[in-house]
C-alpha cells in the first residue's frame, strides 16, 4: 500500500494520475459488461432453448407462452441471486481481509459460512422455521426466512467475535487466523451434525441438501431481501474506502490519521458477517467467493478500496454466475451444487497463497 500510496503521488505530479485512474476505470467497466454478457447467457442455458431476443421481449414485458413462465419464475431470478450473492461474499471477503490484515481471510477460510450455516440449521430443524417437501427440487422451503437469518446472523457475529478477539488477544499471524478458523468451522459442524443426528430421517435429508449451495432455490422474496442487504452493504463499504485506505497502511499509521481502528474494523466485520448470514440462510453454504474474488481483483487494480470494493463485487459476480452456468450446463441435464464448483476453483488459489506466504518467511 505505501509503494501505491507513493506511486499516485509520484503520478500527480507528472499528470499521469488520470491515466492511473483511467485504467482502473476501464478494468471495472470491463467487468460489468462480461457480466451483462454472462447474464444473458447464464438466462439462455438450460434444457429449453430461449433465443436472446425472446429475453429481450420477455423483460420488456412482451413475452408470451412458456418461455415467459420460465424467463421470469425459474432462471432471471435465480441469475440475479447467483450475481447479488457472489457480489455480497466477494466484497464480504474483501473487507475482511483488510480489516484483519490477512490475505486468506474470507466467510468460508474463518469459518463464518459454517457458523451462520449452524445458526440456520437450529432455526429451521429445532425452532421449526422451515418446512419439509417431498420434492426434489424444493426440499427445504424457508416459510420464516427472517428467524433463519437472525440465527444464522448471530451464530456468524459469534464466529467472528471469536476470531477478533484471538487476534487482538493472542497476537495471531495470518497463518494461525486461519488455522483457528478451521477450529471454528469444525466446531461449528459437529454442532451442526449433532443437530441432524436427533432429526428425523426426512429432515436431516432435506437439510443436507440444503447445505449445499444452490441459487435454484431463490425466489424473488429471497433475492429482494438479498439485493437490499448487500446494496446497502456496499453503500456503507465504499463510505469507508478510505478509512481501509488507511488501515492498509498499518494499525498505528491509521490511528495517527485519525481512524478509529476499532470502530472500523468492528463494524465492517458486522456488516460482512451480516452479508454472510443471509447468503448461506438462503442459498446454503458457497466457498471461496470471498476468497477468490478479491484476490483476482487486488493483483488486477491495486489494494486502493475506491477501486478494489466495486472491482471486488464485479468479480464474485461474475464468478458465481460462471460457477452457476457450468453447474447446470456441464452434465446437463443434472444440476450439480455451485457450491462444489466454487471449492473446485477456490481451494488451488487457497493452497498457492498458503505456500506462498510460507515461501516468504
Amino acid at each position: 500500500m505505501k509503494q501505491e500510496v507513493s506511486a499516485i503521488t509520484n503520478l500527480r505530479q507528472t499528470g499521469l494520475y488520470q491515466q492511473y485512474t483511467g485504467r482502473k476505470k476501464f478494468v471495472i467497466l470491463l467487468l460489468a459488461l462480461l457480466t451483462v454478457a454472462l447474464s444473458v447467457i447464464a438466462v439462455n442455458a438450460g434444457s429449453m432453448d430461449v433465443s436472446p431476443y425472446q429475453i429481450f421481449m420477455t423483460l420488456l414485458g412482451r413475452g408470451s407462452g412458456i418461455s415467459d413462465v420460465v424467463i421470469w419464475n425459474i432462471r432471471l431470478p435465480r441469475v440475479l441471486a447467483g450475481i447479488i450473492a457472489g457480489s455480497g461474499l466477494s466484497v464480504a471477503g474483501c473487507v475482511m481481509q483488510n480489516n484483519l490484515r490477512n490475505p486468506l481471510a474470507s466467510p468460508s477460510t474463518l469459518g463464518i459460512s459454517n457458523a451462520a450455516a449452524f445458526g440456520a440449521n437450529i432455526a429451521i430443524i429445532v425452532f421449526g422455521a422451515g418446512s419439509i417437501q417431498s420434492s426434489n427440487t424444493d426440499a427445504v422451503i424457508i416459510n420464516n426466512p427472517y428467524a433463519v437469518t437472525a440465527s444464522a446472523f448471530m451464530w456468524a457475529m459469534v464466529g467472528t467475535l471469536v476470531i477478533i478477539l484471538l487476534a487482538r488477544l493472542r497476537g495471531f499471524s495470518p497463518e494461525a487466523m486461519v488455522l483457528a478458523g478451521v477450529a471454528i468451522g469444525s466446531l461449528f459442524s459437529a454442532g451442526t451434525i449433532l443437530i441432524q443426528y436427533f432429526a428425523q430421517d426426512v429432515q436431516v435429508a432435506a437439510m443436507v441438501f440444503w447445505t449445499f449451495g444452490d441459487l435454484g432455490r431463490a425466489s424473488w422474496k429471497e433475492v429482494g431481501i438479498m439485493a437490499f442487504l448487500v446494496i446497502v452493504s456496499i453503500v456503507y463499504f465504499m463510505f469507508k474506502r478510505w478509512d481501509y485506505n488507511a488501515l492498509d497502511t498499518g494499525e498505528e499509521t491509521a490511528k495517527g490519521l485519525g481512524v478509529n481502528v476499532d470502530r472500523v474494523r468492528l463494524e465492517g466485520m458486522f456488516v460482512a458477517s451480516l452479508i454472510t448470514a443471509v447468503t448461506v440462510s438462503f442459498l446454503g453454504i458457497i466457498g471461496f467467493i470471498g476468497l477468490v474474488g478479491p484476490q483476482i481483483i487486488r493483483r488486477i487494480i491495486g489494494a486502493d478500496h475506491r477501486f478494489l470494493i466495486p472491482g471486488s463485487a464485479l468479480m464474485g459476480a461474475l464468478l458465481l454466475l460462471c460457477s452457476d452456468t457450468l453447474a447446470r450446463t456441464i452434465i446437463a441435464p443434472v444440476v450439480l451444487p455451485v457450491g462444489a464448483i466454487t471449492s473446485f476453483l477456490g481451494a488451488p488459489l487457497f493452497l498457492y497463497l498458503l505456500a506462498r506466504g510460507y515461501r516468504k518467511r
